[in-house]
């Protein structure tokens, strides 16, 4: 019996793939009764690890040519997993559920936009003849993992630091805004085909010279909320830079119509 090694390789990114559900399912049984302060810690960086399969999924599959329908679908039912539900579980333990039913809901808000967020994602992403197109430079609303990345490492720093004063109404604000991101149209850099500019190249220095400054300052943790805060605050500048050149442009027709 021979083994075809070429479509053997369509297995590896998938492994990489449920590498990421596991962590995100364990994260979630480690809350499940009772949970620690330990706990919340053990189950955030679970997630940290089904942020870094997540991460080389698709380089893996990009790499071995072996981009399938089947394994963009299964990335995004493991993102509602392990970036929706389980860190929504974690900050509902750790925080929310403090306000209650209300808590409840904020913490579904968060599942449900992620999920909305990923369906968009799939669709947009198909062509007519059921592939995949190539990444593009940016990708429409917040990517579920960076949203999960800010929640859990304000958790890690919280329980490293305790300098991070968030009460369960800060939390829920922020839970609720990272909702309206993952399902607003603004773009995001998706990273996975980077051309570099003066203005990545700056707005990358900056982020970086700020994150490097504050982990030397206060505390690794803290410069990691930080970091992927920063990768939100690019996001937010940029749309307000490309919504002033369309203004500016709008403003020049009407202008050229009128003379």
């Amino acid at each position: 019996m021979k083994i075809d090694l070429k479509k053997s390789l369509f297995i590896l990114p998938n492994l990489f793939t449920l590498s990421s559900v596991l962590c995100g399912y364990y994260a979630i049984l480690i809350l499940s009764q009772h949970p620690t302060s330990d706990d919340f810690y053990r189950s955030a960086l679970l997630i940290i690890f089904a942020l870094f399969f997540d991460g080389i999924d698709g380089r893996v599959a990009r790499l071995t040519k072996t981009q399938t329908a089947i394994g963009v679908q299964l990335d995004s039912l493991a993102d509602v997993i392990s970036f929706g539900v389980a860190p929504a579980i974690l900050v509902y333990h750790w925080s929310l559920s403090e306000l209650g039913t209300a808590g409840m809901f904020i913490g579904f808000l968060f599942v449900a936009a992620g999920a909305i967020r990923l369906a968009r994602f799939n669709v947009l992403s198909m062509r007519d003849d059921g592939q995949t197109h190539r990444p593009a430079k940016y990708t429409q609303g917040l990517p579920i993992p960076a949203a999960a990345g800010i929640l859990i490492s304000i958790v890690v720093a919280n329980t490293l630091t305790g300098k991070l004063p968030f009460s369960p109404f800060l939390i829920s604000i922020l839970v609720i805004t990272l909702s309206v991101f993952m399902v607003s149209t603004m773009p995001f850099r998706s990273f996975k085909d980077l051309r570099l500019n003066w203005r990545t190249v700056l707005f990358i220095s900056v982020a970086l010279g700020v994150t490097v400054w504050i982990a030397m300052k206060n505390h690794p943790s803290i410069a990691l909320v930080w970091l992927l805060a920063a990768y939100v605050i690019i996001g937010i500048i940029e749309s307000l830079i490309a919504l002033m050149h369309k203004a500016r442009a709008g403003i020049d027709k009407a202008s050229e119509r009128s003379a």
